[in-house]
């Protein structure tokens, strides 16, 4: 059996992650507890929704999680 570590998805939503990190490190100090905090707990979101999804019983709990990290990763995109 797979785990979700090897799920491709779930690498590059970690990447994505790591990278989201590097760059909101260059906002002002003023958006750190507004903005950068935002975008950061929405993009780590959409590798734990995956995660979770993969852990849980049946389809349509995985399919559930999976539209939560979409919707977690149009949250970061806005």
């Amino acid at each position: 059996m797979s785990k979700f570590k090897d799920l491709l998805i779930w690498q590059k939503a970690m990447n994505l992650v790591t990278d989201i990190y590097k760059f909101t490190r260059l906002f002002p100090k003023d958006e750190q507890f507004g903005l950068t905090s935002q975008i950061r707990r929405s993009s780590i979101s959409i590798p734990s929704n995956i995660a979770e999804g993969y852990g849980r019983q049946g389809k349509n709990d995985y399919l559930k999680f999976l539209n939560i990290a979409l919707s977690s990763l149009f949250e970061m995109q806005t």
